[in-house]
């Protein structure tokens, strides 16, 4: 789909905005969104993509954000009293207007987790909006139509082990603690036996399928994509520096999986492009001078409209996800 001005996009679907302003779950997910460690502490691309956050919000009212991972690059923060809270978060997102009141959702990434999450995690405490109880949690929301939205918001790291040298494009080193991986593994495996939601989204950090300079992930393949497909789940992740759409066929189920990672830098490589399965990836994009991009998402009881928007307000991809209990599976 060609880019579009988003206001031009919400012009054309004017009907069906107007119609499910009232009766919609409405989402925005940004990943590797973390600034920089020194001054200005953020990106030209962070700032493009908080400013257009801040138009969707002030138009659309979205009740929560998703960030996947990557907070604070590039060792994430030594405490709940890090200047990068302020620095990178307070002054780039929470002073846009519309941002400055919706829930952010986090969990962490690589980077993150090579400072001190559990600052990360009590911060929620000193904000307003950041929302990180801990290392992964459930989400859940009700349509006002009818219908539920649940998201299983997991730590990819404590589940996989982290990366050496990010530049490498290396794969996670396997979990430092196998206790804590089992147990996590346990509680995924679980909460989405027991999900009657009619949309089920599973977020993390790392990808199950990428094209880009990281790749697919064989820990998340062996681990999760199994239960994406028992539970017919869409996946959403960060990592790699692009927007990616992938879907995969297996026994008649139409799996997704989202890649959200450019609301910081913009990497156009599609290095394991072959590392995936044939035809699988359905769009791919990232250009730092249109800088960067999000995702938002529109949940109603019938289907959900899943939109990628650049920096400068384009739609540059759109696509529609049907609940798990219907035929369509598309």
């Amino acid at each position: 789909m060609a880019a579009v001005s988003w206001f031009g996009f919400v012009t054309a679907f004017s009907i069906i905005a107007t119609c499910l302003a009232v009766d919609s779950v409405r989402l925005m997910i940004l990943g590797d969104w973390g600034g920089l460690p020194s001054s200005p502490y953020h990106t030209a691309i962070e700032v493009g993509v908080a400013k257009q956050m801040s138009t969707v919000a002030k138009k659309f009212g979205p009740q929560a954000i998703l960030a996947l991972g990557d907070n604070f690059y590039f060792d994430g923060v030594k405490n709940s009293d890090d200047k990068r809270f302020e620095e990178t978060f307070e002054k780039v997102f929470a002073v846009q207007p519309g941002l400055d009141s919706i829930p952010w959702n986090l969990v962490a990434g690589n980077h993150d987790h090579n400072g001190n999450v559990t600052g990360q995690i009590e911060y929620t405490k000193r904000s307003k909006v950041w929302r990180f109880p801990n290392y992964y949690y459930s989400l859940s929301y009700n349509i006002p139509g009818g219908g539920v939205v649940q998201i299983l918001m997991i730590d990819t790291v404590l589940l996989c082990g982290n990366t050496g040298d990010d530049f490498l494009h290396d794969q996670p080193h396997g979990p430092v603690d196998l206790d804590k991986a089992d147990d996590q593994l346990a509680w995924i495996t679980q909460s989405m036996k027991n999900s009657s939601a009619d949309y089920l989204f599973v977020a993390g950090h790392f990808p199950v399928y990428s094209i880009a300079e990281h790749g697919p992930t064989k820990c998340l393949i062996d681990k999760v994509l199994p239960l994406l497909q028992q539970y017919n789940a869409v996946y959403l992740s960060g990592h790699d520096h692009n927007l990616q759409h992938l879907q995969i066929t297996k026994q008649g189920l139409n799996l997704n999986f989202f890649v959200i990672g450019a609301a910081n830098f913009a990497d156009n490589s599609n290095s394991h492009a072959k590392d995936v399965p044939s035809g699988s990836s359905k769009f791919f994009w990232a250009k730092a001078s249109d800088f960067g991009g999000f995702a938002y998402m529109e949940i109603v009881k019938q289907n959900t409209t899943f939109t990628f928007i650049n920096g400068k307000g384009n739609t540059l991809y759109q696509k529609m996800l049907f609940p798990r209990r219907t035929p369509h599976h598309s």
